[in-house]
């Protein structure tokens, strides 16, 4: 499917259930993003991950709820699904979709300014480099007999100064590789957006408004 009509789809569920108390729909939507990421060949590192770091926290949720005693069974299995939910389609997403195609898309099909497309595909592809500079400032602070954990207000404050360099760093790379905020662009990779996306996505959602006004509790 379309990135752009996928993350639509995806956030617009995800919306959804956070108003709405069915937990059945919860069920059925967790299986159908499980065997998606079964389909898809998500490695199980990964999809035990995605289950076992929810589950902490869901079985946490519930049990501080249970305590206090009052919320209804029908209410903590609610949450304890929706969790679940909000992760599993997560994975989906991002296990599903390319960064630079999402990137794309975005541009080509939700006509995103380009500075905002190429903006959010940089700071995703300076993730690994700003856990390296933590790393190294962690190292440096060490080596002065300075301890700094991830609680630390200086860490991000240095990591920021750090990140501020490199955004004016490439800015000047964009403008020397030919991009100009607002000029005409062309597209080496058009990003397709078939009609059966545009149904699938409907029939999708047609799914979850019955599943939610028509089914069980």
């Amino acid at each position: 499917m379309n990135p752009t009509l996928k993350l639509a789809l995806v956030l617009i569920i995800a919306l959804e259930i956070s108003f709405t108390q069915v937990w059945t729909v919860n069920v059925v939507l967790l299986v159908v993003c499980f065997i998606l990421m079964i389909a898809y060949r998500v490695k199980i590192k990964r999809l035990l991950w995605l289950t076992l770091v929810p589950l902490f926290f869901a079985t946490a949720l519930v049990w501080s709820l249970s305590l206090q005693g009052s919320a209804s069974a029908h209410f903590l299995i609610v949450i304890f699904t929706r969790m679940f939910v909000y992760v599993y389609m997560g994975g989906v997403f991002t296990q599903t979709t390319e960064p630079l195609m999402l990137t794309r898309s975005l541009e080509q099909n939700a006509k995103l300014p380009s500075k905002f497309a190429y903006g959010f595909l940089a700071a995703f592809n300076l993730m690994p480099k700003i856990r390296t500079e933590v790393a190294t400032i962690r190292a440096a602070a060490l080596m002065r007999g300075q301890v700094l954990h991830v609680w630390s207000p200086q860490l991000y404050f240095k990591v920021i100064l750090v990140a501020m360099n490199w955004s004016d760093q490439l800015a000047s790379a964009m403008a020397s590789h030919g991009f100009v905020e607002g000029a005409p662009r062309t597209h080496a990779v058009r990003v397709p957006l078939p009609t059966w996306n545009w149904w699938a996505c409907a029939v999708s959602l047609l799914a979850v408004q019955l599943g939610l006004f028509l089914g069980l509790p």
